[in-house]
């Protein structure tokens, strides 16, 4: 409403000095005597006009803020049929503060220009010196415009929305806002970055329809690999049972679980499962708790870099020979036995 405000302002102003208002207070009292007679004369020719403008202004703009969201959600939630509630909301809410946004703009400029004309100033010679203006401002403009055709873009395609977690441009972090222009977007240290819709040319959607857990899991090469795939496989499905995350997990079995890679120190298992979005994290830190204390009370090691020293006689030196990585060389002892 506060768009409204300035321009009831402005039109108020306009309208005073129409009817001159001002001259009058400043030319004494006898021209102030007829001013309530040019008042009323200038509202019974013109004045009605105008308010009958700003009445379907606020008209227009009230049923902008009261229909606009209600259709936008219903024809949202049937085109997005089988989708999640919590991404059908969040598609529902991005288009309404878009159409909602632009649209005030719109009835605004409508209805601003439409009072000028009543009160009879040359519109179209000020249209055409914006024309001419504008041209010359457009040459210098052409990032915003590709900000507002990458933004309809985004919007059309549905890359993104707000509470999506994304990464574009370098970013990463929750999407607070987006219009047409910008993408606002908070990152896990709580700061938040605008970034213009211009300079998206890839962007990542970590919860776009649902979330993965992704786990790399290390163990010694001595250990059973059947043994801890059944006990990580077991370890999942007790999280999918549990009362408090178990509804954020939606795969009940892991979707991926296979012997990933022979490493330095060990062999590393994968497993994957899905959750619901923005979930993802939760569930692996969880799940990353749960099979170290698995491991821990059936005595699986989790491996670490090593380091073996092998000692002999080096035939020319007084030094024992190291075998470690550094190459150091480790004193001998006088008098001990080679």
């Amino acid at each position: 409403m506060r768009n409204w405000f300035i321009i009831l302002v402005v039109i108020i102003v306009a309208c005073l000095i129409g009817v001159g208002v001002t001259s009058a207070f400043l030319g004494g009292e006898e021209e102030s005597e007829g001013i309530w007679a040019d008042i009323w004369s200038w509202f019974g020719n013109t004045g009605w006009r105008v308010l009958l403008y700003l009445g379907i202004g606020v008209i227009a703009y009230s049923l902008l803020l009261n229909i606009a969201p209600r259709l936008v959600r219903q024809t949202v939630a049937v085109k997005e049929r089988g989708r999640l509630q919590e991404e059908v909301e969040q598609r529902a809410n991005t288009l309404v503060g878009v159409i909602t946004s632009t649209g005030s703009g719109v009835i605004v400029v409508v209805i601003l220009f439409s009072i000028l004309v009543t009160l009879g100033l040359n519109v179209t010679a000020g249209l055409a010196g914006l024309g001419v203006v504008g041209l010359a401002v457009g040459f210098g403009a052409q990032s915003l415009v590709k900000d507002l055709i990458s933004g309809f873009f985004i919007l059309l395609e549905d890359q993104y929305g707000v509470g999506d977690w994304i990464a574009i441009s370098g970013v990463d972090g929750e999407v607070e806002n987006l219009n047409l222009r910008r993408t606002i977007v908070r990152d896990l240290d709580g700061v938040v970055h605008s970034v213009p819709n211009g300079q998206v040319s890839v962007s990542s959607n970590y919860t776009k329809d649902f979330g993965r857990a992704n786990i790399a899991i290390s163990v010694a090469y001595k250990e059973d690999l059947e043994r801890v795939l059944q006990l990580v496989k077991g370890t999942w499905e007790d999280l999918a049972d549990d009362p408090a995350l178990g509804p954020k997990v939606m795969s009940r079995e892991p979707w991926i679980l296979r012997v990933d890679g022979f490493g330095d120190s060990g062999i590393t298992i994968r497993i994957v499962g899905e959750t619901l979005p923005m979930w993802q994290w939760t569930v692996m830190a969880e799940m990353r708790v749960r099979l170290k204390r698995t491991f821990d009370e059936l005595g699986i090691e989790i491996p670490w870099p090593h380091t073996k020293v092998f000692f002999g006689n080096m035939p020319s030196s007084g030094y024992w020979g190291s075998g470690n990585e550094t190459g150091t060389l480790l004193p001998r002892t006088r008098g001990e036995d080679a």
